[in-house]
Parts: structure tokens; sequence; C-alpha cells
């Protein structure tokens, strides 16, 4: 079977999954300024590397971020932000004052995205039907 460009083919599948997520510190406080950014930014990077995902896109605001990143098949979406969570928040915490007694919110935004149409899936179902 030929991979469709920009796939990615593992030994079982073959897989495009972006996600792009949203996340603030407790009580929306602005705390993502200056060093504690710029450290972020490399814990974001150095879990991401760790877990074989690609960072496409980060934006760090004081009291928020945005992660889109491509993600792995074997991974779900929960999974990957509550890595980086904790892994962030853990380092964070341990090398700044941020003043806080957790640094994320339990909660987070997740949305998936991607460049296939229904109608691409509908002509490919129909397309193995008549094998």
């Amino acid at each position: 079977m030929t991979v469709p460009r920009g796939f990615d083919r593992e030994r079982t599948n073959i897989h495009k999954l972006q996600y792009h997520f949203i996340w603030c510190p407790k009580y929306r406080k602005s705390v993502l300024e200056g060093d504690v950014r710029d450290r972020l930014e490399a814990l974001i990077e150095e879990k991401a590397a760790e877990l074989g995902l690609e960072r496409l896109e980060l934006a760090i605001r004081s009291d928020h971020v945005h992660l889109f990143i491509t993600g792995d098949s074997t991974l779900a979406p929960n999974k990957i932000v509550q890595q980086v969570k904790g892994y962030s928040s853990r380092h964070l915490r341990d090398e700044f004052d941020v003043g806080l007694p957790s640094l994320w919110t339990r909660s987070y935004f997740v949305s998936s995205a991607g460049n296939v149409s229904i109608e691409v899936i509908e002509e490919y179902i129909d397309a193995q039907a008549g094998e």
C-alpha cells in the first residue's frame, strides 16, 4: 500500500494526527513571562521529543499556551497533554517561584486538525468495497 503524502507509516498503520491544545495556569495567573516562558518552551520541546511528537506551532502567552503538535497513533490526546503539563509543571515549580500550589488548571482544550474531507473518505471506502 502506498502512503499518501504527509502521512506517517508505522508497522501496522498509516496516520496523520494533529492536535491543537490550549491550557492555562491556575487562576489564569500571568506567570508565563521572561525566563519562565523560555524554560516552558524548552520543556515542551523536550517532552515532545521524548514522546516522539513533532511540534508544529507553539504560542506562549502570559496566561495561556497554544500547542499545535503531530500526534502518534499510540498516544491518546489526553495522554499527550497530561504528559506535557505534568512534566512542565514539575520542572517550572522546582526552578521558579510561580506562587501557585499547582501550575496548571486541570482543564484544557483540544481539537483535531486534518486535510481529508468527508468526500475523500467516502471515495476510499467505496473503492475498498470494490476489491
